[in-house]
């Protein structure tokens, strides 16, 4: 069970980086190469970018969650 948390920290951990590097910068970003640089100039952020930010934040707190799980089997073991 342990095995599996770990396993899931590392791929979640992966894909967080990935996500935060693909987030608009103050000079854009990696989402300027996938199509999140169309923004309009009315102002707000573009629908990409407004997905992107919903994923980053369901990634993580899944990663919060498999550190928080973690924790408890470690202790529980010892």
């Amino acid at each position: 069970m342990v095995l599996g948390f770990s396993i899931a920290l590392i791929v979640f951990s992966l894909l967080l980086m990935l996500l935060v590097l693909m987030h608009k910068g103050k000079g854009g970003g990696l989402s300027d190469m996938f199509g999140g640089g169309m923004q309009s100039s009315v102002g707000g952020s573009s629908v990409a970018e407004r997905n992107l930010d919903r994923i980053t934040i369901v990634v993580g707190l899944c990663w919060f969650a498999c550190i928080i799980v973690l924790g408890m089997l470690m202790k529980s073991n010892s």
